[in-house]
């Protein structure tokens, strides 16, 4: 193995750990607040048809809070064709609202990290 295979493979492996910390946390959201998630939510019709996902184990309630979080972090498309209620969406906690945000912005970074390092991969490789 070349300097450069090494490096990538070492960057490769600290996205791959970062993403188990990142599932790590959506599940610790998902097993902490999912009640008071869906509760300041109601009445979203996008968020009730998804909701019974939380009774699908360690995967549905992660799919669960990802749709919540892109929900709460990109509202525009499901306020535009009625699936988010505005009111639910002022109406939910700040801090929470920040932590999904964060949660899918570090989902999108960790994607794009993946990505971009495969591209590398296959320019240099």
């Amino acid at each position: 193995m070349n300097i450069p295979e090494i490096v990538f493979g070492c960057m490769g492996g600290i996205v791959m750990v970062f993403t188990f910390v990142w599932i790590g946390v959506a599940l610790h959201l998902a097993y902490t607040r999912m009640d008071e998630m869906l509760e300041h939510l109601k009445n979203c019709t996008t968020i009730m048809a998804r909701a019974p996902l939380r009774h699908g184990g360690a995967l549905g309630k992660l799919l669960l809070v990802g749709g919540i979080s892109g929900i709460v972090t990109f509202p525009g498309v499901y306020l535009k064709h009625g699936g988010v209620s505005i009111d639910d969406l002022a109406r939910f906690p700040v801090p929470l609202k920040r932590k999904l945000a964060v949660l899918q912005w570090t989902g999108i970074g960790l994607l794009a990290s993946m990505f971009l390092l495969w591209c590398i991969g296959k320019i240099v490789g």
